[in-house]
């Protein structure tokens, strides 16, 4: 699952950025201060950021400059309300892989996130598009699930979280986590609803896939 930074501080915009890329399949944090940036991107491992080149503290371009400067190859669109040639010349010059000016459609943004992983994923010889954990298969670019030779349907909730489960193998995930990255902050904390699709899962890749952590939640057996 890919991990996406969102540098922005208006909050309104930050939500709207944020509940879309999850909805999508993306685990995404938020920060909103220059030097949280600089930091973030030094302690975590981020496939891609998201930056407003109007933060406090220091300025984006700046920000941008910085990690550049340091050898960072992370791939990172400008989101900004900056519009004039010479700020989109200075951002692309700067090092940044695409610069999208405010307003805009998340649709829009949605398809050069795609794009811009699609294109570090390529230029690093990997295939990180393919999920495997014993005979089940996800395919993240077409959407499919396989187990064995045999194509599971998987509707886009279901998708998620067994993309969730495979990409943390052996790893406890509580409810609390899986809520976070599959639904976004739209439904209570105390739903049942991650046992019912917990249920779903073990139904169509197997009942022995995913074992229940007494007290803790689930992890995927490896």
């Amino acid at each position: 699952m890919h991990q996406i930074l969102i540098a922005e501080d208006e909050p309104r915009i930050a939500s709207f950025v944020e509940k879309g890329l999850r909805a999508h399949g993306f685990t995404t944090s938020v920060v909103t201060e220059a030097q949280e940036v600089l930091v973030l991107v030094q302690e975590s491992q981020f496939d891609l950021l998201i930056l407003d080149l109007g933060l406090p503290g220091k300025d984006g371009l700046s920000v941008l400059e910085e990690l550049r400067g340091q050898g960072e190859q992370l791939p990172i669109i400008i989101l900004t309300a900056r519009n004039s040639i010479k700020d989109k010349v200075a951002g692309l010059e700067g090092g940044a892989d695409d610069y999208i000016t405010k307003p805009f459609r998340f649709e829009e943004l949605l398809a050069r996130v795609r794009a811009r992983l699609r294109n570090a994923t390529a230029s690093q010889g990997k295939d990180e598009q393919i999920l495997r954990v014993r005979d089940v298969t996800l395919d993240l670019r077409t959407r499919r699930a396989k187990v064995g030779e045999r194509t599971v349907e998987l509707p886009a909730r279901e998708f998620t979280l067994a993309e969730t489960f495979l990409s943390h193998p052996g790893q406890v995930m509580s409810r609390q986590q899986l809520l976070d990255r599959v639904w976004g902050y739209d439904y209570d904390p105390g739903s049942n609803i991650v046992d019912v699709y917990v249920g779903y899962l073990r139904k169509k890749l197997g009942n022995d896939l995913i074992e229940t952590v007494r007290g803790m939640g689930y992890r995927l057996r490896v």
